[in-house]
């Protein structure tokens, strides 16, 4: 079953979002039409007196790489869901690429900005523009749904990693007690840095252990870079083995394990880093805003049967006694930019690679979902997808179906669905 549908009334006032046969029946007589493709919108032909509407709760899973959202009605049903995947590790490649591109200049003495290090000054609270992105994306998608459903309250996962602890958990005594909750950041860690999925045999939806890379028996610690998952069959399976015997003829297993184990902790660091900042901002949309625990939500999720993902974590936020899913398929969110400014494009060392025209280009941007009607040819046919035009009046769209691309004509396109807005959706 799919989202439930939002729906607005002619002034544009937020009402109870409706089931999708119920959407469907509206279009059908006439009686609304479709307002917003993404997130879906309906838009009823008269202004509705006296609206009786019901609570709706906000919850919000907020992740380094994907956050998810759902809406909750008074009811405890999830009736809305959306994973919104971020874009921080482009971010990130996309000013470091800038820095060398400024250094290679200054080496070469051609055209360059000055260096400026002692005029600067970051403000209090200041984030990095990759994290600071996590907290706005999530800010616009939010007032974005408070425009179409009537939100109540708001509630965030206020989830903290014990980055000592990681790195070391033999760590007791008076630097820490030992609690109900202890081992738990270790192990909600592992599972989402090996995308919980035996690092052994690739098995996934099966229950996984805390495994030690190097044997303790053999000298191996309990840091977490010598942890990672595995099935309780490969993990008795490999005892106190080296991993290099035990996993002998399969050299591209052994280092994709080695490498994942060494990565640093920056997820867990970004959701630390972000976290009061999400707070405060979500604050000052004078909505009530209750916070919940990572442990919380996820005893909440195992004692009510519910499948790991991002946006059934959001609806198991805060205090949940009971909970029903009303939807299966949910609206999925990247996170793509704007495109860049530049019109001239250059390589990794700052050499010219061909002219970018400025955008709008006859009335198009690249990532414009439009529909498009082929008369003729082998790609003949109407078409919905993604559009990247070109400045001599030609253009690609990138349909779902079997092909990659079709090269058209803009004169072919017959309206836009959907103006880019810096997402893509699925």
């Amino acid at each position: 079953m799919s989202n439930h549908v939002l729906l607005i009334d002619a002034n544009k006032t937020p009402m109870n979002p409706i089931h999708p046969a119920h959407a469907q029946k509206l279009m059908d007589t006439g009686k609304a039409a479709v307002f917003r493709f993404y997130p879906f919108t309906l838009i009823v032909n008269r202004v509705v007196e006296n609206i009786i509407t019901y609570p709706i709760a906000l919850k919000i899973d907020p992740g380094s790489k994907t956050t998810g959202i759902s809406l909750v009605n008074n009811r405890n049903e999830v009736i809305w869901g959306m994973e919104l995947e971020h874009r921080g590790s482009v971010i990130k490649d996309a000013l470091q690429s800038r820095r060398a591109v400024r250094l290679n200049r200054r080496q070469r003495k051609t055209r360059y900005r000055k260096a400026r290090f002692l005029n600067r000054k970051r403000p209090k609270g200041w984030l990095a523009p990759s994290l600071m992105h996590r907290v706005q994306t999530i800010e616009t998608w939010v007032k974005r749904l408070c425009k179409f459903a009537l939100i109540a309250e708001i509630r965030q996962e206020l989830v903290k990693f014990d980055m000592q602890q990681l790195e070391n958990p033999e760590i007791s005594e008076t630097d820490y007690q030992q609690g109900t909750l202890e081992g738990y950041s270790v192990r909600e860690y592992l599972l989402e840095k090996y995308d919980r999925t035996c690092c052994y045999c690739g098995k996934t939806d099966v229950p996984l252990q805390i495994e030690h890379i190097q044997a303790r028996s053999k000298g191996g610690s309990n840091r977490v870079s010598n942890l990672c998952i595995a099935c309780e069959k490969c993990n008795q399976k490999k005892g106190d083995r080296d991993i290099k015997d035990f996993l002998k003829g399969k050299p591209d297993i052994i280092s994709k394990i080695l490498k994942q184990a060494k990565a640093p902790l920056k997820d867990a660091a970004a959701v630390n880093a972000t976290r009061w900042k999400l707070l405060e901002t979500l604050k000052m949309l004078e909505l009530p805003v209750t916070t919940g625990t990572g442990a919380e939500t996820k005893f909440n999720r195992i004692r009510l049967h519910l499948a790991k993902e991002h946006w059934i974590d959001a609806a198991c936020v805060g205090v949940t006694n009971i909970l029903k899913v009303l939807t299966s398929k949910i609206l999925r969110v990247k996170s793509t930019g704007q495109g860049g400014r530049k019109k001239c494009q250059t390589d990794t060392i700052g050499y010219p690679q061909k002219y970018r025209p400025l955008k709008p280009i006859h009335g198009f941007c690249t990532g414009d979902i439009v529909k498009t009607v082929i008369p003729k040819g082998v790609n003949r046919g109407t078409y919905i997808a993604r559009l990247c035009p070109y400045s001599d009046g030609n253009g690609e769209i990138y349909p779902k179906s079997g092909k990659k691309r079709i090269g058209i004509k803009l004169e072919y396109i017959k309206k836009a669905v959907h103006r880019k807005d810096g997402y893509s959706y699925a």
